[in-house]
């Protein structure tokens, strides 16, 4: 058997995986269908040509148009119950979600309900398919200031048992990393982890503007690192991953090709750094697809790949008798194919 079979059966960890992002054509098609008077296709089948985008303002706008699906608490639960599922059918045992509550709470859904929706639908995940999801609650940025204060009062006040960590997405460009740190500092004190995005459509100043202003633990992308080798020795030395997702960054005209794609270099340079889907239908791929891409940029053989979901499962917020138990689940996926 294959390369493809092995990944396809090794068990993994997602750490960057946006919530409305990862709806997959059926489960859009329907809200579409409960919403008629939605831009977006009812026809699953139409969806692949609406998710062609043109840049990543055009992916942005797109994006919006996919939040907007989501009215009420039932949107919100079948949502997340569908993006689980679709996450342990590739063998996924554990994830961290993110979500970001303010784009349906500003349409309407009451905090605590939308709350209510998704721990539902995460126990229900964990008892019906074994799967481990947790949560990071996502400022958009395009959004602002008032965005941000009511995202923290969500995480701070209302806080879920799901959630780990606070995050920071939305376009980069022109919205600074640095004027959302009073939030951040907020998250922290809570006992959150910080994991900004920055570094993907920008440019390396906004990762090390990440890292200090927002104490990144992790870096959402982070691409463009490599512009500043004295930035990626610094995340190599102080052990701060990036979150890589190949595909996303062809798709979003991030990175012109995969042949392109500064994976290698980031390697190469020693910055710890995870494999992700990001918001896989959108872009035509998932976990699967990503580790093989990764292996054909780095030249990996089966025990390569296996390291990476390790690398994954190490940098994730899992608590440490999880990652003893998936970390051992790997191992013993390899020496079985192996043997």
């Amino acid at each position: 058997m294959g390369r493809a079979a092995f990944v396809a059966a090794l068990p993994k960890a997602e750490l960057h995986v946006h919530h409305v992002g990862s709806a997959a054509p059926h489960t859009v098609a329907a809200l579409a269908a409960r919403h008629p008077d939605s831009p977006v296709p009812k026809d699953p089948q139409a969806l692949a040509e609406y998710f062609t985008f043109r840049d990543f303002a055009h992916f942005i706008e797109v994006y919006i148009s996919v939040v907007d699906l989501i009215r009420d608490p039932e949107d919100v639960r079948l949502l997340t119950y569908e993006v689980g599922r679709d996450l342990a059918d590739r063998n996924v045992r554990y994830a961290e979600l993110t979500v970001t509550p303010v784009t349906s709470t500003r349409r309407g859904i009451a905090p605590e309900a939308f709350l209510e929706a998704i721990e539902d639908a995460r126990v229900a995940l964990e008892r019906d398919r074994g799967l481990v999801l947790r949560w990071c609650f996502d400022i958009p940025g395009e959004l602002g200031l008032p965005a941000a204060e009511e995202t923290a009062r969500m995480a701070c006040e209302l806080r879920p048992e799901g959630l780990v960590s606070f995050g920071l997405g939305g376009p980069e460009i022109g919205v600074g990393r640095a004027q959302f740190k009073p939030f951040f500092d907020r998250a922290i004190a809570e006992g959150l982890h910080s994991v900004p995005h920055a570094g993907e459509s920008s440019d390396a100043a906004s990762v090390r503007e990440a890292v200090e202003a927002l104490r990144a633990e992790r870096i959402g992308h982070g691409i463009r690192v490599v512009d500043d080798p004295a930035l990626m020795e610094e995340l190599a030395e102080r052990g701060i991953p990036l979150e890589i997702c190949p595909t996303s960054n062809v798709a979003t005209r991030s990175v012109p090709s995969f042949a392109g794609h500064p994976l290698p270099r980031i390697a190469a340079a020693g910055v710890p750094f995870s494999i992700n889907s990001d918001d896989p239908p959108m872009f035509g791929t998932d976990i699967d697809r990503e580790y093989l891409i990764a292996g054909e940029l780095l030249g990996l053989d089966e025990a390569g790949l296996a390291e990476l979901a390790r690398s994954a499962v190490r940098q994730s917020f899992l608590d440490p008798a999880g990652r003893t138990r998936l970390v051992a689940e790997i191992d013993a996926h390899l020496a079985g194919w192996t043997r």
